[in-house]
């Protein structure tokens, strides 16, 4: 199982979903304090800025921290949950679901995949860069689907459910 949350609510979430394994998006590293209850190298930190288009100043998601997300998803056992975060759980976090979601199940349609992340949460506005990272890893990440789908599947992120 996989959970979204803001900052705010990491260690209630943590501690309400038994989870063991935590990612991390987030430039203000220091605001962040591990859970006590993960273990070090089960707790994956990518300091970037909630940005799409790299801004002077800032540390835009690039392909080395989609590629270290799915490097430990992979690592994840899923014994226990896993809790994706960043400041506010709507950007980053829910585009690290996503990228999270397609890497662990390369068969799954992408779009099917986004529509039940929209269900889930209507206010999600995933990360366009981070998704687009995923998108292009191929089979590593959300598996490379023509660029139709991927049109479809921004599409679908960023429409308000109605």
């Amino acid at each position: 199982m996989i959970h979204v949350c803001s900052l705010a609510r990491l260690h209630a979430t943590v501690e309400e979903t038994g989870a063991r394994h935590v990612v991390t998006f987030i430039k203000e590293s220091h605001l962040v304090q591990r859970p006590r209850m993960v273990a070090l190298d089960n707790h994956l930190l990518l300091t970037v800025d909630d940005i799409s288009i790299p801004r002077e100043g800032y540390t835009v998601p690039a392909s080395e921290h989609v590629d270290a997300l799915i490097r430990f998803v992979q690592g994840w056992d899923r014994t226990t949950p896993l809790v994706i975060h960043c400041f506010a759980g709507i950007s980053r976090s829910t585009a690290g679901a996503f990228v999270t979601v397609c890497a662990l199940n390369p068969r799954r349609d992408e779009v099917e995949i986004a529509q039940a992340l929209r269900t889930a949460s209507p206010t999600a506005t995933p990360n366009a860069r981070i998704v687009e990272i995923g998108h292009r890893t191929g089979n590593r990440g959300t598996g490379g689907r023509s660029i139709p789908a991927r049109d479809s599947l921004m599409q679908c992120i960023r429409e308000p459910r109605r």
